[in-house]
């Protein structure tokens, strides 16, 4: 061997022979199970990693988009006077640069009884031409119409709601409430009956079994608060810009309004969901570290084995550096092949993650992650591109980190007493 050739960083025999160090020999092979531990922990680590986060963000982003896609990202509500004035309090609060729609609404909740049972639901009035820019409600309709809502024809149930109380389009249902008309033998409870003008279904449990549409001139007779709403709903076209559009708001509102957006509403909701996600990441990380341990057992037993052969390769002039990166690439090579198969596996996953939830419920005969639970109706997965690549760099990290010390074991090792005691 020349001493160019023997000089030269990562020259082709240290490829070379690392290949062949990967390559399994019958008196290798206890070495080679420990190595391919490490290549399948590594590989699951990081695909639990990938998987774990992507369903978390997933579940995040879902939860956000509904909660906030039916309830405003900021809610004014009257202090001083009952809001008499909503319909020009929310043209002005509408008129403002970053809000898409400012929504007056009444709301109280009632029971609500079918032929199948009686629920507690919240009933919700709101106008036609403001339910048409909710999506979530109005795009998600799968038996029935909005249209003449405004007339009063009927209601519109969520789908969990409906199949409750055992209605469908055109049957009715009994809403019964406790602020009722007010008699010489006290207080009677109102109730009414409506047909049921639209079923929908919103994807989130709590949503679909609870919510009652109503138009919203019929609301105020029912709850009988005349000419009064409740509350204004506000939604801005970027929720996280809602600081500085809260104060233009309080502004524009142009009468005494108390203003709550919906992180103050929220805050211990997401930021539990935040703390989860957090702790479920340095959880999951162990897993990438334990695997990465293994390689060092395997690379310090490889380096035992290959202790006469290192001794050849110094005599024949490589040198100390040839021998550390010939057992770095040898390590290296593990926790690259572990990480870009568990990305992989991780990718696969999460792009069939609801298929592959069907599959074990319908195997298994369970419900797995039960709506009731849950909240949504389907497992979802997003993949955050930093994300990811944070679990890959760190994965790699580590298994590198984990090849140092045997690799430079090596390296140092003296020719002359391995040979010696050969």
């Amino acid at each position: 061997m020349s001493e160019a050739k023997a000089g030269r960083p990562f020259a082709p025999f240290e490829w070379k022979l690392a290949g062949r160090y990967l390559r399994s020999r019958r008196k290798e092979a206890f070495i080679s199970v420990i190595a391919g531990f490490s290549f399948v922990g590594i590989m699951l680590g990081v695909a639990t990693l990938i998987i774990v986060m992507a369903v978390m963000n997933g579940f995040r982003g879902q939860l956000m988009d509904k909660i906030l896609g039916i309830n405003g990202h900021a809610v004014v509500q009257p202090i001083d006077s009952p809001l008499t004035d909503y319909a020009s309090v929310a043209d002005r609060l509408a008129g403002v640069d970053g809000v898409r729609l400012a929504m007056p609404f009444v709301e109280g909740q009632v029971l609500a009884s079918g032929p199948s049972g009686a629920f507690g639901v919240l009933v919700r009035g709101v106008r036609s031409a403001d339910l048409q820019k909710l999506p979530l409600v109005y795009d998600t309709v799968q038996i029935g119409s909005f249209d003449k809502f405004d007339e009063g024809i009927g209601v519109a149930i969520g789908q969990r709601l409906a199949e409750s109380l055992g209605v469908t389009v055109g049957d009715k249902i009994t809403l019964v409430s406790p602020k009722g008309n007010v008699t010489a033998l006290g207080t009677t409870p109102r109730v009414k009956a409506y047909p049921v003008a639209a079923i929908f279904k919103i994807g989130m449990s709590e949503y679909d079994g609870t919510f009652v549409f109503m138009p919203i001139a019929e609301a105020q007779k029912y709850f009988m608060m005349e000419d009064k709403v409740t509350a204004i709903d506000v939604f801005v076209n970027n929720p996280d810009d809602i600081g500085p559009i809260k104060e233009r708001l309080t502004i524009d509102a142009g009468r005494p309004v108390l203003i709550t957006d919906w992180r103050q509403r929220n805050v211990t909701f997401f930021s539990a969901l935040e703390v989860e996600r957090n702790v479920m990441f340095m959880i999951l990380t162990l897993i990438v570290l334990v695997a990465a341990l293994n390689i060092v057992s395997g690379m310090t037993m490889l380096v035992k084995d290959k202790s006469h052969d290192i001794a050849i390769l110094r005599t024949m002039g490589a040198s100390r550096g040839a021998i550390l990166r010939v057992f770095l690439i040898t390590g290296s090579a593990i926790g690259v092949a572990g990480t870009i198969a568990g990305f992989a596996l991780g990718l696969v996953v999460c792009l069939n993650v609801e298929k592959i939830r069907q599959f074990v419920s319908w195997l298994t005969s369970t419900e797995l992650f039960s709506p009731e639970l849950y909240y949504l109706s389907q497992l979802p997965a997003d993949m955050q591109m930093h994300e990811t690549v944070t679990v890959l760099i760190m994965a790699l990290v580590l298994s590198f980190a984990a090849t140092i010390y045997p690799a430079w074991k090596a390296a140092r090792l003296d020719p002359v007493d391995a040979l010696r005691y050969e």
